[in-house]
């Protein structure tokens, strides 16, 4: 009986460690690109100065940018997982 236990609490926490290192690797690979902005002009104040369409596009080349790596970064972690298996 304790080993069926022990077996059924393995399996849970395995699940549990690779949906949070997956959740790790997503919230990483989001957050890869939010340092770098476009700069255009400069107002008065030393902000820099964009319209809305060059903010847009910016917007959008980020978000299609990080999905590649997210999906990289999972593909990596599988391999990893399957290596490491006995």
């Amino acid at each position: 009986m304790n080993q069926i236990i022990n077996m059924v609490m393995r399996m849970f926490m395995r699940k549990m460690v690779s949906k949070g290192i997956d959740a790790g690797f997503k919230k990483a690979s989001s957050m890869r690109g939010k340092s770098t902005q476009p700069q255009g002009e400069i107002d008065d104040f030393g902000n820099p100065v964009q319209s809305q369409s060059d903010v847009r596009a910016a917007r959008r080349a980020q978000r299609q940018g990080g999905d590649k790596s997210a999906q990289q970064a999972e593909q990596a972690m599988k391999m990893l997982r399957r290596a490491g298996k006995p």
